[in-house]
């Protein structure tokens, strides 16, 4: 923390390698971003994505700092089982904050700002598509944060939203985490030191993530025009 610079908040490792009073806690931290993210709402500048990928990556080091296990596998499990729970915790709290401001919106008059239609169509869709658009919004920057809010918002069953955000945070969780770490090993056998290359693994992981978003969006332009 010496050297501080305010750009090392966007960069996922200074979370997983940082330390307070030579202590590291980059396993705590990367657990409350998780949470944070949908919990707390701060999707907007957390890197979830990355953070999980170089989780993987840093696996040993992580849960190391906290219990000693030899195995490498159930270091990397008991990581990603870690962050998937944090990440239901963080759904459940977005969920709550949603059934509870939910019942003043659709009370609420319609105005400039606020159309209670949308509302009503946002209650349709996840009645219909629900399940595939909690497990989609898991895998999507900023869209996993406001998820579980309007599934909350629109009564969404809570059973079926429990089945979802559990199944969605595991598969989140274990997909990126244990492809960090096993592509890390691949890479390293070819003399490739990933942890030498992140600003890379974060433009590419920032860029997949974003392009079903951006596709959606230009695939809609047209339509929007024709209507017009």
């Amino acid at each position: 923390m010496n050297n501080f610079d305010w750009t090392q908040l966007i960069n996922p490792e200074f979370y997983i390698t940082l330390k307070i009073a030579g202590v590291e806690i980059g396993l705590f931290i990367v657990l409350f971003i998780v949470f944070a993210e949908t919990g707390l709402f701060a999707g907007f500048f957390l890197p979830g994505d990355s953070l999980l990928f170089l989780a993987g990556i840093y696996s040993r080091d992580l849960i190391q700092n906290v219990v000693y296990i030899p195995g490498d596998f159930l270091n990397v499990f008991l990581l990603s089982t870690a962050v998937a729970i944090m990440g239901v915790l963080g759904n459940m709290t977005g969920y709550w904050f949603g059934a509870k401001s939910g019942y003043y919106l659709f009370k609420k008059e319609d105005s400039f700002w606020f159309k209670k239609k949308y509302l009503l169509q946002s209650k349709d869709f996840f009645e219909k598509y629900g399940g595939k658009a909690i497990i989609y919004a898991r895998f999507l920057p900023i869209f996993r944060t406001f998820a579980p809010i309007i599934a909350g918002i629109v009564s969404m069953d809570k059973k079926k939203f429990m089945f979802y955000n559990i199944l969605s945070s595991f598969l989140w969780s274990f997909i990126l985490i244990f492809a960090g770490h096993y592509l890390y090993g691949i890479f390293l056998k070819q003399g490739i030191d990933l942890k030498h290359h992140i600003e890379y693994i974060i433009i590419i992981i920032v860029i997949i993530s974003t392009f079903p978003v951006l596709l959606k969006l230009l695939k809609k332009k047209p339509t929007e025009n024709l209507n017009e």
